[in-house]
C-alpha cells in the first residue's frame, strides 16, 4: 500500500453517536441552570427583595434555557468523524467550529478519555495526537464499543503506516 501524506480537509462521514444529544443536554443543564435555580430559591425565600431576585430569575433563565434547547442539537449536526488508511479526520464544536485531519503517518498517541457522565450514556472520547500537539483530534461522543474498535484499528493501522511519528 503506497501512503500519501498530503491527504486534504474533508467532511468526515460518520456521525457521533444519538446519545450524544443527551449527554450534551445534561452538560448544558448543569451549566446553564443552578445560577437561574438560585435566583429562584431567592426570589422565593426573600419577601422583600421578591421582585429584583423575579428579574434576576427571569433575565438568567431564558439564556439558559436556550442554550440547554439549541447547543446540543447544533453540536450533534456538526460533529463528524471518520478513519480511513490514511487519516483521522474530525469536525467539531457548536459556534466556533472546526475540521481537522491528522495523516496516520504523523499520529503518535491515541488516547480515550470517558468521564462520568460519558459512561452514564456508554458513550467515549478518543484524542488522537501528534509531535506538534496542536494537531491533535479529538472525537467525542462515540459509543464506547466503537471507540474501543476504533483505538484498535487505530494502533494497528499506524504501526503499519511508514512515516515519521514511529
Amino acid at each position: 500500500m503506497e501512503h500519501n501524506d498530503n491527504v486534504r480537509l474533508r467532511p468526515p462521514r460518520h456521525r457521533v453517536d444519538r446519545r450524544a444529544l443527551g449527554w450534551w443536554t445534561l452538560q448544558s443543564s448543569l451549566f446553564a441552570l443552578p445560577l437561574p435555580l438560585t435566583f429562584g430559591i431567592l426570589w422565593a425565600s426573600i419577601p422583600p427583595t421578591r421582585t429584583f431576585f423575579m428579574w434576576a430569575t427571569l433575565i438568567s433563565l431564558v439564556p439558559g434555557i436556550l442554550y440547554v434547547a439549541v447547543m446540543p442539537a447544533w453540536r450533534y449536526r456538526v460533529h463528524r468523524w471518520e478513519a480511513t488508511d490514511e487519516a483521522v479526520y474530525a469536525a467539531s464544536g457548536w459556534l466556533w467550529q472546526q475540521w481537522r485531519v491528522v495523516p496516520l503517518s504523523r499520529v503518535q498517541t491515541v488516547d480515550t478519555l470517558r468521564g462520568p457522565l460519558q459512561q452514564m450514556f456508554g458513550l467515549s472520547g478518543i484524542t488522537v495526537t501528534t509531535a506538534s500537539s496542536a494537531a491533535a483530534v479529538k472525537i467525542k461522543g462515540i459509543d464506547h464499543k466503537v471507540a474501543g474498535d476504533l483505538v484498535e484499528y487505530l494502533t494497528r493501522t499506524t504501526q503499519a503506516v511508514p512515516g515519521d511519528a514511529t
